[in-house]
């Protein structure tokens, strides 16, 4: 398991902030309880982001302080979750330096130009903390509102980053992506150096101001074999969690269907390992050697599932997850839109019921 850089100047809130659960399973640590937070918990299934949202775009959304710290806020109150997630979306940075992108409803990101060329790079300049200006008092309101929880920083990783620029949206096997990944590697890696250079950035400004920990997000890793991701992708994933390191606050690295990558993943440079629902947290615990603290891994489509079924599956969970340094109770991949928010809540109480160890 790699350690954050300690030396490394805190904010008096993420000093504060030592003892929370979460931070301390990240650094494999005990714990009061095992802390417990769901990827998308700040998002659709909540009736009251819904009506927050209505007639405001998703950019927009994601660029406004006071509609950013009230949704990442929705979840904690209601849920009494662990950790707060920064509320945003992978491609506000890179809309930030000035790329044509948009986020369609019902489709995503959809990029006006993909990215196919060496002069297409010259469109991704450097981000600067004043380009935005919005995430920093995002954060500092946040912080001031949280208390006693912590917020966790987002960032896309760069490969999913890339597969979106260069496909022009969502794909679902990445052919564009993957002909210039080995049509032209030097392309590949100086668009992936680009893109890891501003996801660091967007990283740095959240925990400059005052984000506990930080999660990169990597939704289509899993599309890859492991040979092309060693290669290919980890280099510069490697990059972001580096950067992030020097800033002594945990990273948490997650892809979607990235089981078979778990290990290279870990080797990255993350101090907890996101496992999604396709793998056994046992298996996955075994598969990074039993030295990384864990986050994950529940179903969501069980939050559909009876109740009895739902305890079951998630004792088993924690059960599996006692054979890592930390374990961070989590869903496998996002809360859907149609969950019931109630039977999230009812599980973040279960979590902290069985796990109590005051």
């Amino acid at each position: 398991m790699t350690t954050p850089d300690v030396t490394a100047p805190g904010t008096p809130a993420r000093d504060r902030l030592a003892d929370a659960p979460l931070l301390r399973a990240a650094r494999g640590e005990a714990t009061r309880h095992t802390p417990v937070w769901f990827m998308r918990q700040a998002g659709r299934s909540l009736p009251e982001y819904r009506a927050l949202r209505e007639g405001v775009a998703m950019l927009e959304s994601c660029r406004r302080p006071d509609l950013v710290t009230e949704i990442t806020l929705q979840p904690v109150r209601r849920h009494g979750v662990d950790a707060a997630i920064f509320f945003s979306d992978i491609v506000v940075p890179v809309a930030a330096v000035g790329l044509g992108i948009d986020i369609v409803p019902g489709v995503g990101p959809v990029v006006a130009e993909p990215i196919r060329t060496r002069a297409d790079l010259d469109r991704l300049p450097p981000l600067t903390p004043d380009l935005v200006p919005d995430i920093t008092e995002s954060v500092r309101l946040l912080v001031a509102e949280l208390g006693e929880t912590p917020l966790i920083g987002f960032a896309g990783a760069p490969f999913t980053l890339a597969s979106y620029l260069v496909e022009g949206g969502p794909s679902r096997n990445h052919v564009k992506t993957k002909a210039l990944m080995h049509g032209d590697p030097q392309l590949w890696h100086d668009l992936c150096e680009r893109l890891a250079t501003i996801s660091g950035a967007f990283l740095t400004v959240q925990v400059e101001a005052g984000a506990s920990a930080v999660q990169l997000f990597d939704s289509w890793a899993g599309a890859l074999s492991r040979a092309d991701y060693d290669q290919h992708v980890r280099p510069h994933s490697a990059r972001v969690l580096t950067e992030i390191g020097r800033l002594g606050v945990p990273r948490i690295h997650f892809g979607v269907g990235t089981g078979e990558l778990l290990e290279s993943m870990a080797t990255a440079g993350a101090d907890v390992i996101g496992v999604d629902y396709r793998v056994n947290l046992g298996e996955a615990i075994g598969r990074v050697g039993g030295s990384y603290a864990v986050q994950g891994n529940l179903d969501p489509a069980l939050l559909f599932a009876p109740w009895e079924v739902l305890e079951a599956q998630t004792r088993r969970i924690l059960h599996e997850g006692e054979a890592a340094p930390g374990h961070v109770f989590n869903l496998g991949h996002g809360v859907l839109p149609e969950t019931d928010p109630t039977v999230l809540t009812r599980l973040v109480a279960l979590v902290h019921e069985l796990t109590n160890r005051a």
